[in-house]
């Protein structure tokens, strides 16, 4: 069975960066046609921060956009999100998602896989 999981994250003050990746078991990455990350907060939906779609550039929401970048590392099988500049508000739960429909988008319901998460926690 499938499995996704995230590594990588933890607690750094404002202005500091992480590496989250997320790894896949089973599989390659390239079986899957879109990866995405999302965060979640307590008492918020997940949200979407970074999308990878084949069919053109990288995809992310406002907020973390000249911050955060998203890459495929297929010598290591893995999906990471490299976060720079971290701000208080980057703090969540990070999910990596992988999906195989014909076409990508950054919303929670086109994505089949999930990765049980990892924490930033980000500190002013």
């Amino acid at each position: 069975q499938v499995q996704l999981w995230e590594s990588g994250g933890g607690s750094v003050q404002a202005g500091g960066s992480l590496n989250l990746s997320c790894a896949i078991s089973e599989d390659t990455i390239d079986n899957y046609r879109c990866w995405a990350w999302f965060r979640q907060v307590p008492g918020k939906e997940r949200e979407g921060v970074a999308l990878i779609d084949p069919d053109g550039p990288p995809v992310y929401v406002a907020s973390v956009k000249g911050r955060f970048t998203i890459s495929e590392d297929r010598s290591r099988n893995t999906v990471d999100l490299q976060m720079n500049n971290l701000e208080p508000q980057d703090t969540a739960m990070y999910y990596c998602a992988a999906g195989r429909r014909g076409w990508c988008a950054m919303i929670v319901g086109y994505f089949n896989y999930w990765g049980r998460g990892t924490q930033v926690t980000v500190s002013s």
